[in-house]
């Protein structure tokens, strides 16, 4: 993350030249541009946007997480209760069985050494040696989310609970396969388990798989040629060069890390709520040991998570961001319509209350001591909760978390989900949230001046959701990027109130069975691309602790919205002025820019221009095509003080000026 070692104060005071322009009239001009920007460039006359302006959000949804940002390999890695639906104790499911009914026949039974996971997988092996059994063994094998990632050189960590009940020795055999040609791609682990030895018992197996070749859908298998029956549970497969060893997927992480984000709000959206109560995120079953953890079925979106990916690995993923986490905890209120009376409240009020000490409490406190116990006895840089997602419940009870966390935490900083965009709240909250979701883009571009009207004396703004989505957004079209960049400038010209913002979803795995389009970044098993969507927050990395400046467009055109920001660049530690202009239109617009009071000119040398376009505005970013739309940098030759600029149909474009 940009970490600047100077106020905005003393950036405002010392540098004129920072300034951020936006469309804050619209006045018809002639001249030989179409249009003219002028810029307030004089000494204090802007304002510093907050430096959590920009951040990002994570929710479990289009697997996300299990299968995508989490590195995990193995679905369905010891919950084998947990397949298909809300799972049911004969599932195995997506793990397949190698061998037919005559060689082999595999259950599941309550036999488990784990109290929380008391389901098993039971092969009983019928076929004995190479006589009667396949070369290769029978078994069982598991796909992972569609399809392993396996890469050459490479290193996997498998850790698996294994029993066997067995008459003599049983060959254990553990392999990572191709799955067109069923070439074996490592070497195979061997486990010779007696029945003498501590294979009667639930046993602890580890080894270090190390990759022959490259194959983006292979398969775990676990096999044997010995006549007996075997129990295994808890079986996992992680990279080794996951980020820091955090078990995050590298590419995933710095496509987020890319976007510098300044909070990361999580775990949803309408996965904290789940359809029923029963299903929603319930932190306490997230954290500890991950074979302890028993997961569970998102009713919302359709699938299981083990929970390996939970409230403990969000903290850490918002630290390794450098971004300050945002929790929203459930409330007592389901998507489905289930709301909690007032006296079964008291729980989830100590829910949260104990949430929030395992997040920065002392290692010393009840929940605190169990952050320590996972390695991490510093606490986090907690700062903010959210009451619910998308609930504004009634007020009796919303005080009621709110006095409690107040009373206990008086630092930290309470969000409610109550709209005070038009109207303010009539309760106390920091900050109030804000979903938007125009079903076209149109819609969206004509939203940048929502909050020009919001009270400015009652609770900052969180749009901690936003999209274009259906009619013209399709799976991420540049069209839709574009509403949503003049989105963006509007809550810049605003952010005095409008404090942070972070678009939604973030990552769809393309190979998988999604609930929602578009999201930021699209992924399979070993790809990964940013929609025009995710470039755009890209141009908008900057503008968190930036500083506004007042600025006017004269114009007789539609379709013109700008805005610039002054900021000191994290590669060369040298003061820059963004500014970016969005053309909604289909003509190419003449912009004249002129910046008034500056005590010294813009610099020629290093100052460029990046333009998101393409030949069509509908046109998306694929696997096939993954930088189809995305930003394009050049010089700017004629950076001056005073300069016409060309701006291209349907585009976003950012002017970088070095001063």
């Amino acid at each position: 993350m940009v970490s600047y070692s100077y106020s905005s104060s003393n950036l405002l005071s010392s540098f004129v030249l920072c300034v951020v322009l936006v469309a804050n009239a619209f006045q018809c001009f002639t001249s030989d541009a179409t249009s003219t920007l002028m810029v307030d460039g004089s000494p204090n006359s802007g304002r510093p946007i907050p430096n959590t302006f920009l951040g990002a959000f994570f929710e479990e949804i289009n697997h996300a997480g299990a299968g995508g940002l989490w590195a995990e390999l193995v679905s369905n890695r010891g919950r084998f209760e947990g397949g298909r639906g809300s799972g049911s104790p004969s599932s195995i499911y997506p793990w397949r069985v190698i061998g037919n009914e005559s060689l082999i026949s595999v259950s599941t039974d309550q036999t488990s050494c784990f109290e929380r996971n008391k389901i098993a997988l039971r092969m009983e092996v019928l076929c004995n040696g190479p006589k009667s059994c396949p070369p290769a063994g029978v078994g069982v094998s598991n796909p992972g989310y569609w399809g392993m990632n396996i890469e050459k050189g490479k290193k996997y960590k498998l850790v698996m609970y294994v029993k066997v009940k067995a008459s003599g020795p049983v060959d254990l055999q553990v392999s990572l396969t191709g799955s067109v040609h069923r070439v074996n791609m490592v070497s195979i682990i061997s486990f010779s388990a007696m029945t003498d030895n501590n294979f009667s018992k639930w046993t602890k197996v580890e080894g270090i798989l190390e990759s022959k070749a490259t194959n983006h859908n292979s398969n775990l298998q676990i096999t044997t040629t010995t006549r007996a029956i075997l129990w295994l549970d808890q079986v996992s497969l992680m990279p080794l060069d996951t980020y820091k060893g955090h078990g995050f997927r590298m590419d995933l992480f710095k496509m987020v890390a890319d976007l510098k984000p300044k909070f990361l709000r999580f775990p949803g959206g309408c996965f904290v709520e789940g359809y029923y109560l029963k299903n929603g995120f319930q932190w306490k079953n997230t954290i500890g040991a991950w074979e302890q953890r028993p997961g569970h079925y998102g009713d919302v979106w359709k699938y299981w998570t083990d929970d390996g990916f939970g409230f403990f690995e969000m903290l850490q993923l918002a630290e390794d961001l450098g971004a300050l986490p945002i929790w929203v905890f459930n409330n007592g209120m389901s998507v489905g319509g289930e709301e909690v009376n007032m006296s079964a409240l008291s729980p989830f009020i100590q829910d949260a209350l104990d949430g929030i000490e395992f997040a920065k409490g002392s290692p010393s406190s009840k929940w605190g001591s169990v952050r320590a116990s996972m390695r991490h006895p510093e606490p986090f840089d907690f700062r903010f909760v959210a009451v619910g997602n998308e609930n504004c419940f009634p007020h009796h009870k919303y005080f009621k978390f709110y006095d409690a966390i107040k009373r206990a935490y008086p630092e930290i900083r309470i969000i409610s989900n109550c709209d005070g965009s038009k109207t303010p709240l009539n309760h106390p909250a920091d900050l109030f949230d804000f979903h938007i979701y125009p079903n076209n883009s149109m819609d969206m571009f004509s939203k940048y001046s929502v909050f020009d009207k919001t009270s400015r004396l009652g609770p900052k703004v969180f749009v901690s959701e936003y999209a274009v989505v259906k009619d013209d957004a399709r799976n991420g079209t540049l069209l839709a990027a574009l509403a949503e960049a003049a989105f963006l400038i509007g809550l810049e010209r605003n952010s005095d109130i409008v404090h942070m913002v972070c678009y939604a979803p973030l990552f769809i795995n393309k190979n998988g069975r999604y609930s929602w389009i578009p999201d930021a970044i699209a992924f399979n098993s070993h790809e990964s691309y940013g929609t025009p969507s995710y470039w755009v927050q890209q141009l908008f990395s900057e503008s968190s602790g930036a500083i506004y400046l007042n600025s006017t467009l004269q114009t007789s055109s539609n379709s013109i919205v700008a805005s610039a920001i002054g900021y000191r660049s994290s590669q060369d530690s040298k003061i820059y002025l963004r500014v970016k202009v969005v053309n909604f239109g289909s003509e190419i617009e003449k912009l004249r820019i002129t910046i008034n009071g500056l005590s010294s000119n813009v610099q020629q040398s290093r100052s460029t221009k990046t333009v998101l376009t393409s030949s069509n505005k509908m046109d998306e970013n694929s696997f096939s095509q993954p930088n189809k739309v995305v930003p394009r940098k050049s010089a700017l030759e004629n950076a001056s003080n005073n300069m016409v600029v060309s701006i291209s149909p349907y585009s976003v474009t950012s002017f970088d000026l070095l001063v």
